[in-house]
């Protein structure tokens, strides 16, 4: 029964982001913007950055998903939002191995996306809630270039 309980919380944080997304929209001064989409569903960000000594002071997104891209893209603006650019680098890849089944150390670090663990069960959906979090990735290596890329590159196609 308190597992069931635990499933609804999840799911009802996932609709609460995916309906009430944070950090929705753009800003008014970027330093980076990224587009990235995953061909495999139609799920498409627009995430656009803004760095102050190597802090992320700023983070916006838009586009087209579904609730667990959107979900996840809100979660992420929350929880590296005044994080220096290693920091929300660290998260980024604590974000998939999480998703993808593995323990992480930074998981309390995570905030909200750590209910995202449970996409672990569903691999298709595994892409749909890192999209955001590889455009962040793109982002903080672009050093301000804008940029548009794809989720799976063709020699990537089977990761992740």
């Amino acid at each position: 029964m308190a597992l069931s309980k635990l499933d609804n919380l999840y799911r009802q944080v996932i609709l609460d982001h995916s309906s009430h997304p944070h950090h929705h929209g753009s800003l008014a001064k970027a330093d980076q913007a990224v587009e990235m989409n995953n061909p495999t569903c139609g799920d498409v960000i627009h995430l656009e950055l803004a760095v102050e000594d190597g802090i992320i002071t700023g983070i916006a997104f838009d586009g087209s998903g579904c609730s667990i891209s959107t979900a996840s893209a809100s979660m992420m603006t929350d929880a590296v939002l005044g994080k220096s650019v290693t920091e929300a680098e660290e998260l980024i890849t604590a974000f998939s191995e999480l998703v993808q089944g593995n323990e992480t150390p930074k998981e309390e670090e995570l905030g909200e996306a750590a209910v995202l663990s449970g996409v672990a069960k569903f691999p298709a959906r595994i892409k749909c809630a890192t999209l955001a979090w590889k455009a962040l990735g793109q982002a903080v290596e672009s050093n301000g270039v804008a940029e548009t890329g794809h989720l799976h590159q063709p020699e990537d196609s089977d990761h992740v």
